[in-house]
């Protein structure tokens, strides 16, 4: 016989008014799923808390995500930057190097040392980088031809260097050999006597004149015609007073007749500067300026080095 638990129910004043009789297997029936209901809404509320926690935790990575990929798009954008300064810089050196070549033609100089293979055997220049990709597809591969198109340009840029050094050089060399050529006339005056066989008026014998004579005042300034060193300065028979400047190159001007030498030997001149004043020193007829010009010890016609 199933076991019960009696219950009074007492009135206000303490009389029975009625008892009951509950089994005790529905009571604990009745406690079990009370606790459970409890245990359900703990369960329930700890859930509800951890997905409120977890979805806290998504946003937080959702966001991490976002900033990350806008990162990686601002890093794809600047390799695309860089693949196209990459190729305005080989365009700019390829301009530069054809430039060289224009310089030696004009200079009338021997090809560069690049001499069409700035970029190495074969000479052509790489491809250019195809920087215009979809941000959504992998980088690799262009960053890859950026790393091989920085070396080769790297490379070519040395060989630039050295050409340019060398075309320098050249410039350099014909700059001074073009100073230090005799280009404009010594004095202002007139041409009295010109280069070549002529009868001498002092021997009556025709004999050749090394160079030409040019009249005019006693006075009058004599200039270098080009850049050298003073290599002699003084008396010298029949000539008078004379200045020999050395130009180099095989070079030497003379000049001969002078009033008076304001140079001395060892200075070093420039062409147009004032080496002497016009005179009739020596065995003359009147204030000229008797004007060599020797080359590699043979005098040559000075007319043809005046070019003013």
């Amino acid at each position: 016989m199933a076991k019960k638990i009696s219950l009074i129910i007492l009135s206000n004043s303490g009389t029975t008014v009625k008892q009951l009789a509950i089994p005790v297997v529905l009571l604990t029936a009745l406690a079990l799923v009370t606790a459970l209901g409890v245990a359900l809404v703990g369960i329930a509320f700890h859930d509800y808390q951890s997905l409120r926690n977890s979805l806290g935790t998504s946003n937080h990575i959702a966001q991490t995500i976002e900033e990350q990929r806008e990162e990686i798009g601002q890093q794809r954008l600047q390799i695309q930057a860089f693949a196209h300064e990459i190729n305005a810089l080989k365009e700019k050196l390829v301009e530069l190097d054809q430039f060289e070549e224009k310089i030696r033609v004009i200079a009338n100089l021997a090809p560069g040392q690049t001499d069409g293979n700035l970029f190495g055997v074969g000479g052509a220049a790489p491809e250019d980088l195809e920087p215009q990709l979809e941000l959504t597809q992998r980088h690799e591969g262009l960053m890859r031809e950026m790393h091989q198109q920085v070396d080769e340009l790297a490379s070519a840029s040395q060989r630039q260097e050295n050409s340019f050094g060398n075309l320098l050089d050249k410039l350099e060399g014909q700059r001074n050999l073009l100073a230090s050529t005799p280009a404009i006339r010594p004095t202002g005056g007139w041409m009295t006597s010109r280069f070549g066989h002529r009868v001498s008026p002092f021997t009556g014998r025709k004999e050749l004149h090394k160079g030409v004579d040019i009249a005019n005042r006693k006075g009058t300034a004599i200039l270098a015609t080009a850049n050298g060193i003073v290599s002699f300065a003084g008396k010298k028979g029949p000539m008078g007073n004379v200045v020999v400047i050395d130009h180099g190159h095989g070079m030497i001007t003379r000049y001969a007749h002078l009033s008076e030498a304001l140079k001395k030997q060892g200075d070093t001149v420039k062409r147009g500067d004032i080496i002497a004043q016009m005179g009739n020193s020596g065995r003359s007829t009147g204030p000229h300026l008797h004007y060599e010009v020797h080359l590699n010890g043979v005098p040559v016609n000075p007319v043809t080095y005046i070019l003013n």
